[in-house]
């Protein structure tokens, strides 16, 4: 999409939304403190207050952030210690069970979402393995969709013939996940749902031994997941152990902008109420770049990153030029287990440069 196109269509929103949004989708290059400075809500709301209390808290938090990170990399060693799993968005997603189904809840932006996603994992797929299957493209392809909640994109993935594992640490998710699978026959053996972790699931597959290398799987969707993840690093490392060489991993998220705060947070949860209050932390965001920082260093190749606009209006996602706010990422296996070959690192370090 255009940045022509992308303006048209935020000029096309509700007034109040679409002065907010235009100012900040124009200057999204500078500091959001910038951005929202001369933007006033008839209710007396005040951006500039906003981030005069935002600045002053990440400068607090700088020094520890640094330290914890800095701790992290000392710490990282070559088996999986770590837990993917944060209790807090734990609870979160609990209370949230029931309403996966629901069109026009909670998660109905992720409804729409799979007008993007779907035909993004599909071409992606064919462009890898060349064998199509009329009716049926991803036939005979072997997906884990990490984080699956009640099955929003696993279903119709199994629908394009793909054999698809969705897990999620939510075990109410996952009963409705199977309930609605259920009502549909033509999904039979090809869809299966399980309440586990992907360090769990990564563990299983390493501890079978005879039969490893069918526990892999052809491609890995991780769709809006890593923005609620405890430790990216591991959830790296396992989808490098449970991913066969050659593989695909899919991932969508939300970038760490100013931007994306903004939007993400103080819009489209404080004022517009689209997604629940306290669903996202921005300190969780990850840019593009140190999201392929992970990959890479878990033996990925990053093969394209492609920016999405979600239009609030009309309840419909785009591709966008910038990925300030939304992106998706595809990314191939290229190494076994660089963590396991250490002397080979500076070889794979250099084949994962695109």
């Amino acid at each position: 999409m255009s940045s022509v196109s992308a303006v048209y269509n935020i000029r096309m929103l509700p007034n109040k939304f679409g002065r907010i949004v235009l100012g900040l989708y124009s200057s999204r290059s500078s500091s959001v403190c910038g951005v929202v400075q001369t933007t006033v809500s008839r209710n007396g709301f005040s951006w500039t207050a906003v981030c005069k209390k935002r600045t002053l808290w990440l400068q607090r938090c700088a020094g520890e952030q640094t330290q914890q990170h800095n701790q992290q990399c000392q710490s990282s060693t070559r088996s999986v210690h770590q837990t993917t799993v944060d209790p807090e968005e734990l609870k979160r997603f609990q209370t949230l069970a029931s309403k996966w189904w629901d069109e026009n809840g909670e998660f109905k932006a992720l409804h729409a979402m799979n007008d993007l996603r779907v035909p993004f994992i599909r071409d992606n797929l064919l462009n890898v393995h060349k064998a199509h299957h009329p009716g049926k493209p991803l036939a005979g392809r072997r997906i884990l969709d990490v984080g699956c909640g009640g099955g929003l994109l696993t279903e119709p993935l199994g629908r394009l013939g793909a054999s698809v594992l969705g897990i999620d640490p939510v075990e109410d998710s996952i009963s409705m996940a199977q309930l609605h699978s259920s009502y549909d026959p033509d999904l039979g053996e090809r869809v299966r749902y399980r309440a586990c972790t992907l360090e769990e699931l990564s563990a299983d597959v390493a501890g079978d031994e005879v039969g490893l290398q069918a526990g892999l799987f052809d491609a890995i969707v991780a769709s809006e997941v890593v923005e609620h993840l405890a430790d990216l690093e591991t959830f790296a490392l396992c989808c490098g152990r449970v991913l066969k060489p050659g593989g695909s991993l899919f991932i969508t998220t939300i970038n760490k902008t100013n931007l994306s705060y903004a939007l993400a947070i103080v819009v489209a949860e404080q004022l517009l109420c689209i997604v629940p209050s306290g669903t996202h932390d921005w300190e969780k965001f990850i840019s593009p770049v140190e999201l392929e920082r992970h990959l890479e260093s878990n033996g990925f190749s990053v093969q394209s990153v492609q920016g999405m606009f979600y239009n609030p209006a009309s309840g419909a996602w785009s591709w966008a030029n910038s990925t300030a706010i939304n992106y998706a990422l595809h990314a191939v296996k290229v190494a076994e287990d660089p963590k396991s070959e250490p002397q080979s690192d500076n070889q794979d370090s250099s084949e994962a440069t695109h």
